[in-house]
């Protein structure tokens, strides 16, 4: 008996250790696998000219898959994980969000494909990170303003309603929110010259960290969250506690580090996530309130 007892833990502590094992290295390796996965993309994307709309859409869809596959496995808090009652309602932002955004963003399509060179004016090397920078700026400028202006937080408050942070209601936001800061950043690539292709692969590595960084996942990145940003601190970004939220970039950290906005606590947790004045904004599943918000009287 004694030795069936001791047989039994043995296998038990082997199965844990192996657990153990196996989250350690999804740990480490779930955001390298990332970026390769994104690098290896863009490089095909340019060798065999694929379309830039399907492949946009193709790898939002397996970057979406990739991370809630993670979040199963090596969850950051496990109450964060959506129920089948919010996985609708974030199906339905984002369908939303994607149709409106493409009926209201032709425009600004047009005129990028107007300004943007279809050929690059410089080699791919060089092009490819300036315009990784630039829109990284862009972006961060039109985010931050989102925080500290009235009239943008009436549209970006919407994404900071859920109190819960996972890659599922990283598409929560209002259509204009998602116009306007689509519509900066590819316009003013567009009118630094940067052509078609590369501000399409840029597009592939800007879209995964946006979902990477909602990610309900326990990861550590280390040193590197000084360039890239992460769910260590994004997950901070939607703290209720203004006075540890910060870190607009979500892409890059670099602009975070020279306008004074960079967060990185390693291990903090954020007391809670969401609104600090949660009747300020509808809730996320009453949709037409939520579109709405932006014209009711203040």
């Amino acid at each position: 008996m004694d030795v069936r007892s001791a047989t039994d833990r043995t296998e038990k502590a082997s199965r844990v250790g192996r657990r153990v094992s196996l989250s350690a290295v999804l740990r480490r390796g779930a955001y390298p696998v990332l970026l390769a996965g994104v690098a290896l993309t863009g490089a095909a994307s340019l060798h065999f000219r694929w379309e830039p709309g399907r492949l946009s859409i193709l790898s939002v869809l397996a970057v979406v898959a990739y991370l809630a596959l993670l979040e199963r496995l090596i969850p950051y808090e496990r109450r964060w994980h959506p129920d089948a009652r919010e996985w609708a309602w974030y199906g339905c932002y984002f369908l939303l969000t994607m149709a409106g955004g493409a009926v209201a963003q032709f425009l600004v399509s047009s005129l990028v494909g107007v300004v943007a060179p279809p050929e690059p004016t410089l080699p791919r090397w060089a092009e490819i990170p300036l315009a990784l920078l630039l829109g990284s700026l862009a972006s961060y400028v039109i985010h931050r303003l989102g925080h500290t202006r009235p009239l943008l937080w009436r549209l970006h408050g919407v994404h900071h309603v859920p109190q819960k942070v996972n890659v599922a209601n990283n598409g929560v936001s209002h259509i204009l929110d998602v116009v306007l800061s689509q519509g900066v950043v590819q316009l003013t690539l567009a009118a630094a010259g940067f052509s078609h292709a590369s501000l399409a692969v840029v597009s592939l590595f800007v879209v995964a960290q946006g979902y990477f960084v909602h990610a309900n996942i326990d990861v550590r990145i280390g040193r590197l969250n000084h360039v890239f940003a992460s769910p260590e601190q994004h997950r901070l970004h939607h703290s209720v506690d203004i006075s540890e939220a910060g870190h607009y970039g979500s892409d890059l950290s670099l602009w975070d580090h020279a306008f004074g906005s960079f967060t990185w606590h390693p291990d903090r947790r954020p007391a809670a996530v969401g609104l600090s004045e949660p009747a300020s904004f509808p809730a996320t599943g009453d949709l037409l309130a939520t579109f709405l918000h932006p014209l009711r009287r203040r």
